[in-house]
C-alpha cells in the first residue's frame, strides 16, 4: 500500500515514516526531506499552490499533517494567522488536488489530523468525538481545518480526522519542550494544576492513525488520546519521578499569561477528552498510564 505524507519532518512525521514503507513526502524543500528522512520519496509542495497529480500515482492512503505550530512562540495576529492559513488553506489545496483526480485514481483513505483543541476548555466534563465544539480560537481552527478535510467525503474517500492531545516523546513535541527546566529542578505545575490534560504516547497516536487506515468502520473524528487524562499537577508528577527531579515551583496563572499572552489559555485550559471511537473499533493502548508513558518516552 503506497501512503503520502504532508508534514513528515515534524515530530509526528518523522515517527509515522519510520512505520511506513517507502512513502511519498510533500514539502516546501525536498533535499531537506532526502536528508532528513531516509528511503522516502521527496516532492515539492506548496500548500497555497497546486500540487502535481503525478504524486498521487499508486497513492491509497494520504496522512495530511501539514501546520504552523502552535506551541512556538507568542500568539500575536500574524502568528494567528499562520496558524489558521496553514491548516485551513493547506488542506483546502489537498482537497481541491484529490478532485482533481479521475475517480479511480483518487487514495481511498485520508488521514487530516486535528486537535482536542476542537473542544475549547471544559473543566471536568468528559469528552468524546460526539461533544460540540469549543468556540475560543483553538477550537475555531480545528472546526474549520476538519470541515476542509470532510469536504472529500464527497470525492468517495474515507476521511478521518484525528483530534491530537498531548504528544509523550524524547525527541520533540510537547515534552520536549519540558524537559529543561525539569531536569534543572525547576519544573511544577501550571496554575492551580487542577486542569486536566489529555495527553498520548507517539507510539499509540502512529498506532492510532495506522489502526484508523486498516479499519474501515473508523471515519469522521478520532480522539487520539490515552484512556486516562490526568490534572497537570499529576501530569508534572510523572514527568518529574521519571526524571528523578522535584517538581516544586509552579508557575501562576498571572505570570503565565503576561509572558504568553492569549496562548497560556491552553496551557491553562482543562480537556478530558476520551478515545471511544478508537477503543470501540478495538484499538488496544500500549501506554494506557501516564506514569509507564512518561517513564517510556523519556527512558526508552
Amino acid at each position: 500500500m503506497k501512503t503520502l505524507i504532508t508534514g513528515g519532518t515534524g515530530f509526528i512525521g518523522t515517527n509515522l515514516v519510520s512505520r511506513l514503507d517507502c512513502p511519498v513526502v510533500l514539502g516546501r524543500n525536498p533535499e531537506r526531506i532526502r536528508k532528513a528522512l531516509k528511503g522516502v520519496e521527496a516532492r515539492q509542495w506548496d500548500p497555497a499552490g497546486e500540487i502535481d497529480p503525478a504524486v498521487f500515482a499508486g497513492v491509497d492512503t494520504v496522512y495530511h499533517l501539514a501546520g504552523e505550530p502552535v506551541f512556538n512562540g507568542r500568539w500575536d495576529s500574524e502568528k494567528k494567522e499562520r496558524i489558521m492559513r496553514s491548516r485551513v488553506e493547506g488542506t483546502r489545496t489537498m482537497v481541491r488536488a484529490l478532485a482533481r483526480l479521475a475517480p479511480d485514481q483518487r487514495p481511498s483513505t485520508l488521514i487530516s489530523s486535528s486537535a482536542i483543541g476542537y473542544y475549547g476548555s471544559r473543566g471536568e466534563e468528559m469528552l468524546t468525538e460526539s461533544s460540540r465544539p469549543g468556540n475560543d480560537f483553538l477550537a475555531t481552527v480545528c472546526r474549520r481545518w476538519e470541515e476542509e478535510a470532510m469536504l472529500a467525503e464527497e470525492l468517495g474517500i474515507r476521511v478521518v480526522t484525528p483530534r491530537i492531545g498531548v504528544v509523550l516523546g524524547r525527541d520533540g513535541g510537547a515534552l520536549a519542550k519540558m524537559l529543561t527546566p525539569f531536569k534543572l529542578g525547576l519544573g511544577g505545575r501550571l496554575g492551580n494544576g487542577r486542569q486536566f490534560m489529555s495527553w498520548i504516547h507517539i507510539d499509540d497516536l502512529i498506532g492510532i492513525m495506522l489502526h484508523a487506515v486498516k479499519n474501515p468502520a473508523v471515519r469522521g473524528p478520532i480522539n487520539g488520546v490515552a484512556p486516562n487524562p490526568v490534572t497537570n499537577r499529576e501530569f508534572t508528577a510523572a514527568l518529574a519521578g521519571a526524571l528523578h527531579r522535584p517538581a516544586i515551583l509552579p508557575v501562576p496563572g498571572f505570570v503565565l499569561r503576561a509572558a504568553l499572552g492569549e496562548f497560556a489559555a491552553v496551557l491553562l485550559g482543562s480537556q478530558r477528552v476520551m478515545p471511544d471511537k478508537a477503543i470501540q473499533t478495538g484499538y488496544k493502548f500500549i501506554h494506557p498510564l501516564v506514569k509507564g508513558a512518561m517513564q517510556a518516552a523519556i527512558n526508552p
